[in-house]
């Protein structure tokens, strides 16, 4: 008789993920929801220009490296998710997803991954589960899928909450990742992963993973507009620093920095409600802006300073 291991080896991270390629952009992506702590740490795997694996149920952790490296080396999904299958005597255990960045896609839910376990392969994509509460949880999430519009996270995220809306994993919720990578490596690196978001513990995982990915997306517009600015569109640097600021109102990191380029461009009437508003809130803004001439973040003009200093509180 063949060796079982042992399930207390292994984390058991009973979820339900999706693995997917948005195939107008090249971007590949994971995204995963589970009542287990920090669960993006062992099932979300990607390398850009290659693929991406989530590993899940009874885990071995290996299956992610592994399942990348194979993909590197030009092994095909299905290839690379046979080899390590057969030197792994716990297979039965395991639900391993993985796709290359042609969209290739391999699935495998062992027999005796705990009820209700399965998976279903679309166009580019596959979600899967085990441990959930009803055997309708994957078929929702690929209809959701299918359905959803927007980015591939955007269309992941929709998958995840068609998902829990079906019941999810039997035990509840606790945490949630989402990691997206390109389709293609090049000459940056810096650049290639698009989203790498993770919730580790939280009584509502995508509700906060939703809010986490519309504040990745208010911090771009306003490092967008930097960049614009910086190529002399004005008029579409200030946009893109509204379309940040208006995403993500409660942050005063972003207006406090519309603001002091609105000022430092000679549009000092739209900079100094933003400076109100953010000096209120909290008065170490304004000591903070006090320092930025020194750092050539803001030209050295004291009458313009006083100015803008004027509307903050006044201290007791």
């Amino acid at each position: 008789m063949t060796h079982q291991p042992a399930p207390s080896r292994f984390p058991f991270a009973h979820t339900f993920s999706i693995i997917a390629r948005d195939p107008d952009s090249g971007d590949m992506g994971v995204a995963v929801q589970s009542h287990w702590f920090s669960t993006g740490s062992m099932v979300t795997w990607a390398e850009p220009g290659v693929g991406v694996v989530a590993t899940q149920a009874m885990v071995e952790v290996s299956y992610g490296p592994k399942g990348i490296a194979g993909m590197r080396q030009g092994m095909n999904p299905q290839e690379v998710m046979n080899e390590l299958l057969r030197g792994d005597e716990g297979r039965e255990i395991r639900q391993v997803a993985m796709m290359d960045n042609l969209g290739r896609v391999a699935v495998h839910t062992g027999v005796r991954c705990i009820a209700e376990a399965g998976h279903h392969v679309g166009d580019q994509y596959s979600v899967q589960a085990n441990m959930m509460l009803k055997d309708t949880v994957w078929p929702a999430m690929a209809r959701a899928y299918e359905a959803a519009r927007g980015n591939i996270a955007d269309r992941m995220l929709a998958a995840l909450n068609a998902a829990q809306a079906e019941g999810g994993d039997i035990r509840g919720m606790q945490s949630a990742a989402m990691l997206v990578v390109t389709g293609k490596s090049n000459s940056h690196p810096w650049t290639e992963t698009v989203v790498n978001l993770r919730v580790e513990d939280h009584p509502a995982p995508l509700k906060e993973l939703t809010r986490l990915l519309t504040l990745q997306r208010a911090y771009e517009s306003m490092n967008q507009g930097d960049t614009l600015l910086g190529a002399g569109k004005v008029e579409e640097a200030f946009q893109a620093y509204k379309a940040g600021t208006e995403a993500a109102p409660e942050v005063m990191e972003l207006p406090f920095w519309q603001a002091v380029t609105l000022a430092d461009t000679g549009r000092l009437d739209e900079a100094l409600p933003l400076f109100k508003k953010v000096f209120a809130d909290d008065p170490n803004w304004a000591a903070l802006f006090t320092r930025l001439p020194a750092a050539g973040l803001f030209k050295k003009d004291e009458a313009l300073i006083q100015q803008i200093l004027a509307v903050a509180p006044k201290r007791s």
